[in-house]
C-alpha cells in the first residue's frame, strides 16, 4: 500500500487519477496498492516485449528487438557463468529475469508520472524472499536435506565431526545468516531507490533553479538503478554458488 509518511513524493498517474475521480472505487484501490500496481505494469510491459521478441525465432535475429534481447541474454549468461561456472547456465533465466525486472522497476521512477516500486520495502522484501526460498530449494536439491544440514554445520570432518559444540555453533550461525540475508538484500535495494526518489522530489520543488541539480541527479539515478539491480543479482548468484555441490562438478 502507499505509505503516508509526510516525506515529499512526486505525483504519479495513479495518484492523479484517484484525486481526479475520488468516487471511483477501482482507481482508489489501484492508488492504495500503487506499488504493486506499478510492479504489475512493468510485468505487463516486459511480457509484451518478450512476446514480440520471441516471435519468428531463428538462428539470426529477425529485427532489432530480437538482436537487443539476444545481446542482453548473452551478457547475463556470461555474468552468471563467470561466477558459477558452466553449471550456472541453468540459473541464468531466474537471475536474468530478476535483473531485468528490478532494473525496469528502478528506472520507472525516473519517468514522469511513474514510480519505482522498489522504493517500497514490501516489494523488495518479496523479491528477497523469492531468492531465499529458491536458494534453499536449490541447496536441498543439490546436496540433499542431510547434506544441506552438513553444509550449514560447516562440513566438519575427523575429530571435529564428533564434537557437539562446534558443529552446533556453526549450524546456528549459518541459519541466522540465511535468515538475515533477505532482510539485508531487501533493505539495501529499497533504501537506495527510495533515497533517490525523495531527493528528486525535493529538487523538483525548487522549480527552475533546481533543474541543473535535478538533471544531474536523474543521471545519477540511472547509474544507481543499474548498480542496485546488479548488486542484488550478484549477491543472488553468490548465494547460489555457495550451496552448489562443487565436488560433484569436479568429478563430472
Amino acid at each position: 500500500m502507499s505509505e503516508n509518511t509526510g516525506i515529499p513524493e512526486l505525483p504519479n498517474i495513479f495518484s492523479i487519477l484517484a484525486e481526479k475521480f475520488p468516487g471511483n472505487v477501482f482507481l482508489k484501490f489501484i492508488y492504495l496498492w500503487e506499488n504493486i500496481s506499478f510492479s504489475l505494469l512493468i510485468v505487463l510491459v516486459l511480457g509484451i516485449l518478450a512476446f514480440f521478441a520471441c516471435r519468428r525465432k531463428g538462428l539470426i535475429p529477425g529485427n532489432r528487438l530480437q538482436a537487443a534481447v539476444e545481446i542482453i541474454v548473452e551478457g547475463l549468461n556470461d555474468f552468471v557463468c563467470g561466477i558459477m561456472g558452466p553449471k550456472g547456465k541453468r540459473f541464468t533465466p531466474f537471475i536474468g529475469t530478476l535483473f531485468i525486472y528490478i532494473l525496469c522497476m528502478n528506472l520507472s521512477g525516473l519517468i514522469p508520472f511513474m514510480k519505482s516500486s522498489t522504493a517500497s520495502w514490501s516489494i523488495t522484501l518479496a523479491l528477497a524472499l523469492c531468492v531465499f526460498f529458491y536458494v534453499q530449494y536449490t541447496a536441498i536439491r543439490e546436496l540433499g536435506f542431510l547434506g544441506y544440514l552438513d553444509h550449514l554445520a560447516g562440513q566438519q570432518r575427523g575429530v571435529l565431526a564428533f564434537t557437539i559444540i562446534l558443529p552446533l555453533f556453526m549450524l546456528i550461525l549459518h541459519i541466522l545468516t540465511e535468515l538475515i540475508r533477505p532482510i539485508s538484500l531487501s533493505l539495501r535495494l529499497r533504501g537506495n531507490i527510495w533515497g533517490d526518489e525523495v531527493l528528486i522530489a525535493l529538487l523538483a520543488g525548487f522549480g527552475i533553479k533546481g533543474l541543473p541539480l535535478l538533471f544531474f541527479n536523474m543521471l545519477m539515478g540511472v547509474l544507481a538503478s543499474v548498480v542496485q539491480a546488479s548488486v542484488f543479482c550478484l549477491l543472488t548468484t553468490i548465494y547460489l554458488a555457495l550451496v552448489l555441490n562443487h565436488e560433484e562438478e569436479v568429478i563430472e
